[in-house]
């Protein structure tokens, strides 16, 4: 157990096989609460002041650690090895083509079937910062290489959430980890997204197929995409466009502008994205050192029962994730997601939420 001024922890439950689960929550100087499980190094819940400074939880979803190992939506979930769609679940590499786990039709999502998202974590206490470690063997969904991960999680007195993420390998494998929060900045209570104002630091996304498998990069300008202006979320949803129509709403990938790297080459943490909900006066800033992040506006959570028994609606909650491209491992740039022996993979991205004083 875990008992300290920012981080403590307590018995959450079993899975369906009666392993113990543990919830660990976070706490700042300004009465914010974080939940982590070790199912899935899982954001469970965030309670968070709105303009008034009445908590609300802003993030969807369930009430024990059964629920989520049932669960087909990745709700608050770390995803691995891979974040979002293979094509085919194949890649080649070096030479020798790999057969992944098929999980969403011919195609692999979200690391297959047994992703990151359903294994147990180790965690242990540094300091104020919560550390989940996990071991993936080699043949994992179907990659090669033994990778070690190891993400940190510390919740700042600004209402910063630091995500952390560090992983090595004893041959090469791709790479691509994230973290998949539900979004409802009004709280669990509210119907929908749909009155929330998104902005998103991108010029170009990648329009998708049928299966929803990246085929070209496409500009925003002039049609629902483009968020380089704060925009209200609902009006876009409504608006005539291919794309949408064919996912339901919002589940692309946003091409970020890259900002100048460090002498060492060190991607630098900028913001890339900004939600605010009118009603409740809260505000969620996304800052990453990632190149891609995926928008998906909840386009099949009606009917799924949440927290506290609550019936989501479509739309319910908004997920940004930041990562590297969907299927970017067959794609032509394809090395920069490939993690090699004796290198390090690593990336930082932030949630941070505040709130607007005024409308």
């Amino acid at each position: 157990m875990i008992n300290t001024a920012r981080l403590s922890s307590e018995p959450w439950g079993t899975l369906p096989d009666g392993d113990p689960v543990q919830l660990f929550t976070l706490r700042n100087a300004h009465g914010m609460k974080l939940a982590i499980s070790d199912l899935g190094a899982t954001l469970v819940s965030w309670h968070a002041p709105d303009r008034a400074g009445r908590l609300g939880d802003i993030l969807l979803g369930h009430d024990t650690p059964a629920a989520y190992v049932a669960a087909t939506t990745y709700m608050g979930g770390l995803i691995g090895r891979w974040a979002n769609r293979i094509a085919g679940a194949r890649f080649t590499l070096d030479g020798i083509a790999y057969a992944l786990d098929r999980n969403d039709g011919s195609n692999l999502l979200h690391g297959g079937a047994l992703g990151f998202h359903r294994r147990r974590w180790e965690a242990s206490e540094d300091n104020g910062t919560l550390v989940m470690r996990l071991e993936s063997p080699e043949g994992d969904a179907g990659f090669p290489g033994n990778v070690t991960v190891e993400v940190r999680y510390t919740l700042d007195d600004d209402g910063t959430l630091t995500i952390g993420y560090e992983a090595v390998t004893d041959a090469p494998t791709p790479l691509n980890l994230t973290s998949h929060p539900y979004f409802n900045l009004a709280g669990q209570a509210a119907t929908d997204v749909r009155g929330h104002v998104v902005s998103i630091d991108a010029d170009t996304f990648f329009e998708v197929d049928a299966t929803l498998i990246p085929c070209r990069q496409a500009e925003v300008a002039g049609n629902a995409f483009d968020f380089r202006q704060s925009a209200p979320l609902g009006a876009r949803l409504d608006w005539p466009n291919a794309q949408l129509a064919l996912a339901g709403g919002f589940d692309h990938c946003y091409v970020l502008r890259e900002a100048t790297a460090t002498a060492a080459d060190v991607r630098p943490v900028r913001e890339v994205a900004r939600v605010y909900d009118p009603g409740s006066g809260r505000e969620l800033s996304i800052l990453t050192d990632q190149w891609g992040l995926q928008f998906y506006t909840g386009n099949y959570l009606e009917g799924l029962t949440g927290r506290g028994g609550i019936t989501y609606p479509r739309y319910a909650g908004l997920c940004l994730e930041a990562g590297g491209f969907p299927d970017e491992i067959n794609m032509a740039d394809r090395e920069r997601v490939i993690l090699r022996r004796g290198l390090a993979y690593r990336q930082v991205t932030q949630y941070r939420v505040g709130v607007r004083t005024s409308v």
